[in-house]
């Protein structure tokens, strides 16, 4: 049963919102960062990405870097950029994508949940990258950036939504780095409180969507804490949580060197071993139902659709097709064993699409791509409820939650 609780966020004014507000860290480089800044001073980039409060080319380990992230936070809070709520609250956050809409309730999450299994992951985490996100919350004294969560559905939580939906949101503005729509609302009915906490503690789980290095860095913060000076708020960490059936997972595709010293013939005649192989000419192909691939190769699009035998429908993992093409096409035939670590493949994930893969080809710099079908929500559930992992790269969330809109401070 999760425990959650409400906070008191830490929030921009109204007329600041817009000038605050970011992407999260991990889908741009400091470089990227340090553009979208540019001379704005409020800008969120100075906090989460601080590294560009210095020269170019400055490593965003660097010791001075955490440091600025903390005087840059304090300076935030300081010149009234962020300004915190005088009770707790929860808060709802949607995001429209497309025409479509989600909405996720802002929560505190409890760290224990996270050590526990109750709050489950689908992915490993790499030491480094916690120790960075752990750093920047230790010297912050805060979660900065939320962690994304899914919840299966809940009828009381749903109608709840559908009333502050019906009202007018706090912040309401699209971002123009994807033209995505972002509104908030504050959840202050004590009654209202009431009913996200004890619906929440009716549920088996909650599943991390995006933001297992965050989930992990806050609950090490957290565990770390509370054994040093007892429990307190630091033994919660921010989510958003969103209902799993609104949520949407986009394509997550890949790009080659090289054909492993195989001929573009020899290559496709090789996966007809395990492959229908159907060529589907120069236009734009996109798989259109599991267990098919589109494989763009010499300025061909192809169908790859697995046979039957080539997997195991019993298997949560085996049944993915992230893990049928890594067997299959990329270790079998390419000779690519380890997608996290091999400098021969690459990853195209979110809306950059199909002709981003058709690009990079005939640049020549790629020799072939490789379109999957999307990962499900329920995949993700399923293979989390069952203890596994899913395989590297394997799910693209979009949109990206917006950084900024409200902060969580340990003490």
């Amino acid at each position: 049963m999760p425990k959650i609780k409400p906070f008191r966020g830490l929030r921009p004014p109204v007329e600041l919102v817009e000038e605050v507000e970011s992407r999260p860290y991990d889908v741009l480089d400091s470089e990227e960062a340090r553009a979208e800044a540019g001379s704005n001073e409020k800008s969120l980039y100075h906090i989460i990405k601080p590294e560009i409060n210095f020269e170019p080319g400055t490593s965003e380990y660097d010791p001075r870097v955490y440091l600025s992230a903390k005087e840059q936070f304090e300076k935030f809070q300081k010149e009234g950029w962020l300004v915190q709520d005088d009770k707790e609250n929860y808060y709802l956050y949607a995001q429209t994508m497309n025409g479509k809409t989600q909405y996720g309730i802002v929560v505190c999450a409890h760290v224990d949940d996270y050590m526990n299994g109750v709050i489950k992951k689908h992915e490993l985490t790499r030491r480094d990258k916690e120790d960075d996100r752990m750093k920047h919350v230790e010297i912050t004294n805060a979660n900065i950036e939320p962690v994304f969560l899914a919840y299966k559905h809940n009828d009381k939580l749903a109608a709840l939504i559908n009333k502050y939906a019906s009202t007018k949101p706090l912040y309401d503005f699209i971002a123009p780095i994807d033209g995505f729509g972002h509104q908030f609302w504050i959840i202050d009915d004590e009654a209202d409180i009431s009913l996200i906490t004890d619906e929440f503690a009716k549920m088996d789980a909650l599943y991390i969507a995006d933001g297992h290095h965050r989930s992990a860095a806050a609950a090490r913060v957290g565990a770390e804490k509370a054994a040093r000076e007892g429990h307190g708020e630091h033994d919660f960490y921010m989510a958003v949580c969103f209902p799993a059936e609104q949520l949407t997972i986009l394509d997550y595709n890949r790009v080659v060197k090289d054909l492993n010293g195989q001929t573009p013939e020899d290559f496709l005649k090789a996966l007809e071993e395990d492959f229908e192989v159907a060529d589907k000419g120069t236009e734009l192909y996109r798989p259109a139902e599991m267990h098919e691939f589109s494989l763009y190769l010499e300025g061909r699009w192809y169908s790859l659709k697995a046979r039957q035998g080539t997997f195991n429908p019993a298997d949560p993992i085996g049944v993915l097709d992230v893990d049928i093409s890594s067997r299959l096409i990329l270790d079998k035939q390419l000779g690519i064993k380890d997608l996290r670590s091999d400098k021969r493949i690459d990853f195209v994930g979110g809306l950059r699409g199909l002709g981003e893969l058709k690009r990079r080809v005939d640049s020549g710099e790629m020799k072939m791509a490789l379109a999957l079908y999307p990962v499900s929500m329920q995949q993700i559930m399923d293979i989390a409820d069952s203890g596994n992992i899913m395989p590297p790269k394997a799910t693209w969330f979009e949109p990206k939650l917006r950084s900024g809109l409200v902060i969580h401070k340990l003490s």
